[in-house]
């Protein structure tokens, strides 16, 4: 499919100081995008990457819940490159428990397509995920994966899953109404270094990899999992996901809603092992039935990634877990460090970030081909 990329084009990252967010604005600067900004609503020392090359928005200035920052962030870039990253989300234990907080994200969605609106950009990409895909479709482990016309009729994830099939809409709305160039992707469950692992937030892969390293260096053989473990998913490293992400943003003619994820399936159990395999130990498992889990199973079609673009995720999930295992260990380590047992038996009110600086290097793209709080992305 044809595309078009003008290095002299103004770029703006909302959510940059998240994970998925900061790993975008890397790649951009990579490719030689001279005019990146990246705002995020933390102040800078709690975003999770912070490259000096951009032009980084943080704290009041970068809360895109006011209108006045929205406008102000877009005033003189006509015809910028939008990249809408920025909401209040995290793993399914904090959207089964947070759904209001969810749900006000949408004013951050349609905030920056108004002033994106006004002052006439070339494109404006948007997050969606995969929750908002029909619950009824996903009540097996064994499940059909998910093409992007399962979302209708609709019946997505409460909270969370409404508000991206809502800003879905507006994205649909704006484009045709007002000729806002809008291009949208399904996440499915993204994962690597350099984002949330402990507090809350985090998500399945981060999680399990905190408590192998927890139980591998404290001594305590056992491991928690929520739900029986037989629930599926599928798990897209980020290297894969930015790729998508700008794919889809910079080709001439794609509108509609597609899937970005992994067709790789796998129960939780199995990422378990995976992660026990990584860390050289066998753990003790216990359930804890009456945790969060989400829906029974839910995977990627990815027919029509395949069809329009002539490719799909294909980092395989041992590969991409090896490489965010290596780093959650290490800060894991870095924050726990001697006496760690009795350090992480401790409360945890951290959301698993330090000061953010400029990573020394950026992590390495896993090989292999498949058969896989942030208050931004």
């Amino acid at each position: 499919m044809a595309s078009r990329i003008d290095r002299n084009q103004p770029i703006i990252v909302c959510g940059g100081g998240g994970f998925i967010g900061g790993h975008l604005v890397a790649e951009l600067l990579k490719a030689g995008h001279k005019t990146v900004v990246s705002v995020d609503k933390k102040p800078l020392d709690g975003w999770y990457q912070v490259h000096r090359e951009a032009t980084n928005i943080g704290g009041p200035k970068g809360d895109l819940m006011s209108m006045d920052n929205c406008r102000r962030i877009m005033k003189g870039r006509s015809g910028a490159k939008v990249f809408q990253l920025a909401a209040d989300m995290g793993g399914m234990g904090f959207i089964e428990t947070h759904k209001a907080e969810c749900m006000l994200s949408v004013l951050i969605n349609t905030q920056m397509l108004v002033a994106a609106k006004e002052v006439g950009v070339d494109r404006f990409f948007y997050s969606s995920s995969a929750c908002v895909y029909n619950a009824d479709k996903q009540k097996n482990a064994d499940v059909t994966a998910l093409k992007e016309e399962d979302a209708y009729p609709a019946m997505p994830e409460d909270g969370y899953g409404w508000e991206k099939l809502f800003s879905e809409r507006m994205c649909r709305h704006f484009l045709e109404d007002f000729g806002v160039e809008s291009r949208v992707a399904r996440f499915h469950n993204v994962y690597g270094p350099f984002g949330t692992w402990e507090g809350g937030r985090e998500k399945a892969p981060a999680a399990i990899c905190r408590k192998v390293i927890a139980a591998k260096h404290t001594g305590k053989h056992q491991i928690e999992i929520w739900g029986d473990g037989e629930q599926t998913r599928s798990f897209m490293y980020i290297t894969d996901c930015t790729k998508g992400i700008r794919m889809f943003t910079d080709a001439d003619k794609w509108f509609e809603p597609l899937n970005l994820g992994s067709s790789e399936l796998v129960s939780i159990n199995q990422l378990v092992s995976i992660a026990e395999e990584i860390g050289g130990i066998t753990l003790e498992r216990t359930y804890k039935l009456d945790a969060p889990k989400g829906v029974r199973g839910r995977n990627s079609d990815n027919t029509l990634i395949q069809q329009t673009f002539g490719w799909e995720p294909d980092t395989r999930l041992r590969d991409g877990m090896a490489q965010t295992y290596a780093w959650i260990e290490q800060e894991w380590l870095a924050k726990y460090g001697p006496g760690a047992s009795k350090k992480a038996s401790a409360p945890v009110r951290s959301n698993g970030k330090h000061k953010a600086s400029k990573p020394k290097s950026k992590p390495a793209r896993a090989s292999g081909k498949k058969k896989a709080k942030a208050r931004s992305r």
